[in-house]
């Protein structure tokens, strides 16, 4: 079973490959590397990431999906503020995305986990050097991150920014990701067969494609859905390649 799964994780990454990566990355090119140099370099950041990496991978949603949640979301917060503050009011805000970054799926294995990973990111940062503040800001994002779900919007335009960066940079994840990395993982220790999978992946499709008219910063509607309409394209070759092969099979 893992072997068939194996093989269409590496098909899927090779279909990826011959796609270009997001606009995002090339266009935004400099406010990413500003936030992945900020999230290297605090040890606020990284003493977050030892706690994620010691729960392991939570459904598919483990260290790298994290990490690159918070790098994004970071990304996110620097373009949108695009100067107006000063640099100190910046940099203490991509900490608090990187921060919800790395904790918004620390329950995601259980019902109801934007809410549970709310509660218990609160308790986690108790312990570290934040006011009761901004410990609510990083919640509060993490309580509003769900696809689909009513979210309570914020009086500071500050905290609401960090909450629509978080969805937007986990939302991104919905793109190339979802197929070279997240599907697999989630079912890498299923009894699942392949062929099971193939069954619902129409339908899967056409959810991942609402996702386009979902996103919150004015950034993340420019470029959210290029995330999913080339995650969608690998996703439709794959079904194309896996369904010739099952045909064979046949």
């Amino acid at each position: 079973m893992q072997a068939e799964y194996l093989e269409a994780k590496k098909l899927s990454q090779r279909i990826a490959a011959a796609i270009a990566p997001p606009l995002f990355y090339a266009e935004k090119l400099d406010e990413v590397e500003a936030s992945r140099k900020l999230f290297d370099a605090n040890p606020i950041v990284q003493a977050g990431l030892e706690i994620i990496e010691r729960r392991g991978d939570l459904l598919g949603h483990g260290l790298s999906h994290a990490s690159k949640v918070a790098i994004d979301a970071g990304a996110l917060v620097i373009i949108e503020m695009d100067g107006v503050a000063a640099d100190e009011n910046l940099e203490s805000l991509l900490l608090l995305a990187q921060l919800a970054g790395i904790f918004h799926d620390i329950r995601r294995d259980e019902a109801d986990h934007a809410r549970k990973g709310a509660e218990e990111a609160m308790e986690i940062l108790k312990g570290f050097n934040l006011d009761a503040g901004a410990r609510e800001a990083v919640a509060n994002a993490i309580r509003n991150h769900e696809a689909f779900r009513p979210t309570g919007r914020c009086h500071d335009p500050r905290q609401q920014l960090l909450s629509d960066a978080l969805y937007d940079a986990d939302k991104f994840r919905w793109g190339p990701d979802n197929f070279t990395e997240t599907v697999w993982s989630m079912v890498a220790r299923s009894s699942v067969p392949l062929s099971a999978l193939m069954d619902h992946f129409t339908p899967a499709m056409k959810g991942i494609e609402r996702i386009n008219e979902t996103f919150r910063t004015e950034t993340g509607k420019r470029y959210g859905p290029d995330f999913i309409d080339r995650g969608l394209e690998i996703g439709t070759r794959l079904y194309s390649e896996l369904n010739r092969e099952r045909e064979k099979g046949r």
